[in-house]
């Protein structure tokens, strides 16, 4: 079985690469968003805060590499357990 749903490329967006990489060519814009971004310090990326505590991911491009997809399905559960309903 392939695993293309892995990669996507969108050469003719605007924005792309919207981090600087040494292979362009590699860059993935399937986690355009990162999902991860809710998790704050247990995302796993390259991540800073601003002096006013809100998180800055402009260097970090875990979403955007090979073995990004691996990586964002690992953290899902997390993710899952943040968005649930509080009763």
């Amino acid at each position: 079985m392939s695993e293309n749903y892995k990669f996507v490329q969108n050469t003719k967006c605007e924005y792309f690469p919207c981090h600087k990489v040494k292979n362009e060519s590699e860059f993935n814009c399937l986690f355009c968003f990162c999902p991860l971004y809710m998790l704050g310090d247990k995302c796993g990326g390259n991540y800073s805060y601003t002096e006013n505590g809100i998180k800055n991911c402009a260097d970090c491009t875990l979403p955007h590499t090979k073995g990004s997809y691996e990586h964002v399905m690992s953290k899902m559960g997390l993710v899952m357990e943040k968005g649930k309903r509080e009763d």
